[in-house]
């Protein structure tokens, strides 16, 4: 058993959920959350784990918990002498924090916050059925500063429905005015399952070309990079130091766990997860571990090292990947390391393997052929 583990907890409630987003969580269920997390703080006192190299408290919109159910949540961790990780985070929402909820989590012993704005321009914010005005996220910005929150993420998207190329430079520059320590830029996905799904289809909106979307993309690299944000991961940038080391666990196949419902674990090649149907997970979330527990394949976990490595700009370590299973690389995915490398999609430098920034772009499509049939 490792002694490094990360801890995920999964709060899946928002006070509306966002016209594009298909995680798993859920608008107007404020009557539930109460009973919620008294059975998520069950399940995290009966965890074997007391100390985790890292936490994230994500959803959801955590911070839509009411200041009583957090000090639930936090007697649960204090209960598991959990003391001072190297990087304890959580999300948070404009319009669901005031100061005296950030204070409440600054003395907890978060020591991160990421923020998901999306977008600066307000007519934006409105079509993604953001809850929140450029405004509300300022003021959430300012107080988090000013409690003396020194590690910020500030979340992004671009190729967003009526989105200009001039409204993404603004988006970019006055986020960087402000000079968090971490930002991340995702384009959007447009989901089955989800309204924009049924509003596409429809032409109810339309979003960027493909061109439009790749001059956005390539802004977004050269002008991070200009203003000393480096690209570590395929969707995230972090000055010196401030890279995210939670999400690093699950790109390196490190061992995590999750609590709360549909939330997933990973401990030394063996998966489980938790329903994620609120209710079923609030009824028994021992027996429903038990039930979904399975063993990784050495495959699986081969597959997995890949194309969660290949996210990193630094890409993944030859000598690691040949200590962990045992088996050179070259024997398992010879042929195809090969011929990305010659096609000049992949970049072999001593002991790395990484995308070159026109194997970024088409990413998905060479992660695919890591899958072994």
């Amino acid at each position: 058993m490792s002694n490094k583990i990360s801890l995920y907890i999964h709060i899946p409630f928002c006070k509306k959920k966002c016209l594009y987003c298909d995680f798993p969580s859920y608008g107007n269920m404020e009557n539930s959350m109460n009973e919620y997390v008294k059975v998520l703080s069950e399940e995290i006192k009966s965890l074997e784990y007391n100390k985790f190299n890292t936490i994230f408290i994500g959803g959801g919109t955590p911070t839509f918990l009411l200041l009583k159910e957090w000090e639930v949540l936090k007697e649960s961790l204090n209960y598991k002498l959990i003391k001072e990780p190297a990087e304890f985070t959580v999300e948070i929402n404009p319009g669901t924090a005031d100061k005296e909820k950030l204070l409440f989590l600054k003395n907890m012993g978060v020591n991160r916050l990421s923020i998901g704005l999306q977008a600066w321009q307000e007519n934006l914010l409105k079509n993604l059925g953001r809850i929140h005005s450029k405004n509300e996220f300022l003021e959430l910005y300012k107080n988090a500063r000013e409690i003396g929150f020194d590690n910020i993420n500030i979340d992004l998207m671009y190729g967003l429905p009526s989105q200009s190329f001039e409204n993404w430079k603004e988006t970019l520059k006055e986020v960087v005015l402000l000079e968090p320590e971490h930002i991340s830029c995702y384009s959007l996905i447009i989901e089955e399952n989800t309204p924009f799904y049924n509003m596409y289809n429809k032409g109810v909106i339309k979003i960027p070309s493909e061109e439009e979307e790749r001059k956005m993309n390539e802004f977004t690299i050269t002008y991070l990079k200009e203003k000393g944000y480096d690209r570590y991961e395929i969707s995230n940038w972090a000055k010196k130091d401030k890279e995210c080391k939670h999400n690093l666990v699950y790109w390196e196949l490190e061992n995590y766990i999750g609590c709360g419902s549909s939330a997933h674990s990973y401990i030394n090649g063996s998966r489980f997860s938790n329903s994620d149907d609120i209710k079923e997970y609030m009824k028994n979330f021992f027996q429903l571990n038990k039930n979904e527990k399975y063993k990784n394949s050495i495959e699986a976990d081969m597959e997995e090292f890949m194309f969660l490595g290949l996210r990193k700009i630094k890409g993944i370590s030859i000598k690691k990947f040949n200590e962990k299973f045992k088996k050179s690389i070259f024997d398992i995915y010879g042929n195809v390391i090969n011929k990305y490398v010659e096609n000049g999609y992949l970049i072999l430098n001593e002991d790395r393997i990484f995308l070159s920034e026109k194997g970024i772009e088409i990413s998905n499509s060479i992660m695919c052929e890591f899958i072994i049939n």
